[in-house]
């Protein structure tokens, strides 16, 4: 693994250091804790929140600190009892913003809340998901706050030497990782992807301290404007996230046609399909249905891989999966590195004998049921 060391551009009062050997200003060891921004939408956290209290705990546990929970949003949204599910995958305590200005996501407020709570508390590490709203919010507030940001990582550790974090992500184009750390600057931020690390079990027992701040902004102060609400009328149609099964097709399937074996496999397993970066280039599936470094971190139950050639930009997304099974007609292809169980044939009569094989097997389950 490549690794390399990054550190911000510097900010006022704030002096920079050189080297893995930095110490940091009396100020900025003041600066203490773990803290998780709380996604939620419409009444909803999204998962990717949990995820990362799960491994913010993990973190603060190395360093001897506590973890918070960062909750924004409008006087009628339950942020208490975000606060209180967050207690039960880990979190230590809760800060809450309610106002007005903070019913729906916009950047403005958003950025002007979270960062006023970093300035008062002061954490040393702050993470958000790399979700379409955490990529915004994460990149307005570490400009703000003139500090580093590690975007789409795969992997978050504590430096033994430093006890700075180590931010793990893949670059250029996914064939090499990257570990980056900010070393003179706090907070140390980074974003990750949902489903790249484990959804923590919930303790109910938990309980925790909720601290509530206001954020001092009226709406003629925004910018930006929210007329009203729109959803995405194809967006549940493609979840491969949050899918148990998916079965995925690679160039190796030669053409369109014989992709349709991917969907009819899927079909039977009740599972979703997804596709490699050349067959999203070429047509063959939808941009949603790409897994991999450019496309969707995927952890399901069971991976089946149909003419995969198993690159790097495609295992990225798809290794932490609990089960894979990969067939390919080359015995050396790198997919069988991290596959389970390994099929060396032509997919395209494997395919279809699986196809049948578990058709059957489920009518006849089906009947002994009845």
């Amino acid at each position: 693994m490549s690794q390399a060391h990054t550190e911000a551009a510097e900010p006022a009062k704030r002096p920079a250091g050189r080297g893995r050997n930095v110490e940091l200003s009396e100020e900025l060891k003041a600066y203490k804790g773990v803290w998780v921004f709380i996604e939620h939408d419409r009444g909803h956290v999204h998962s990717v929140s949990w995820e990362l209290v799960g491994e913010a705990r993990k973190l603060a546990d190395k360093l001897g600190c506590q973890v918070s929970a960062i909750v924004l949003g409008g006087p009628d949204e339950a942020l208490d009892k975000f606060a209180a599910e967050a207690f039960t995958y880990g979190a230590d305590q809760a800060h809450l913003m309610q106002d007005p200005v903070l019913k729906g996501y916009r950047n403005e407020p958003f950025t002007k809340g979270l960062t006023d709570l970093v300035n008062k508390y002061q954490p040393e590490i702050l993470l958000l998901g790399a979700t379409s709203m955490g990529r915004d919010l994460a990149g307005s507030v570490a400009t703000t706050l003139l500090t580093g940001l590690t975007a789409d990582c795969t992997e978050l550790r504590i430096d033994p030497t430093t006890k700075a974090l180590a931010a793990t992500r893949p670059t250029f184009g996914g064939s090499l990782y990257c570990t980056i750390m900010t070393l003179a600057y706090r907070p140390q931020m980074a974003t990750v992807r949902p489903r790249v690390m484990l959804m923590p079990p919930a303790d109910a027992r938990r309980t925790g301290k909720i601290t509530y701040d206001s954020l001092g902004m009226v709406e003629t102060q925004i910018v930006t404007k929210l007329l009203d609400f729109i959803p995405d009328a194809s967006s549940n149609k493609i979840n491969l996230p949050y899918a148990d099964v998916i079965v995925s097709g690679g160039k190796g399937l030669k053409n369109p046609e014989n992709f349709k074996l991917v969907f009819e496999l899927a079909r039977v397993l009740g599972g979703e399909v997804g596709a490699t970066r050349p067959c999203v280039q070429a047509g063959w599936v939808e941009a949603d249905r790409q897994v991999g470094q450019t496309g969707k971190t995927v952890r399901p139950k069971l991976y089946i891989a149909a003419g995969v050639s198993g690159a790097i930009q495609h295992r990225v997304g798809m290794e932490a999966s609990d089960v894979i099974i990969a067939i390919n007609t080359d015995a050396n292809a790198p997919i069988f590195d991290v596959a389970h169980y390994g099929i060396v044939g032509n997919a395209m009569q494997v395919l279809p004998a699986l196809t049948q094989a578990f058709a059957a097997h489920l009518a006849l389950r089906t009947r002994q049921a009845a």
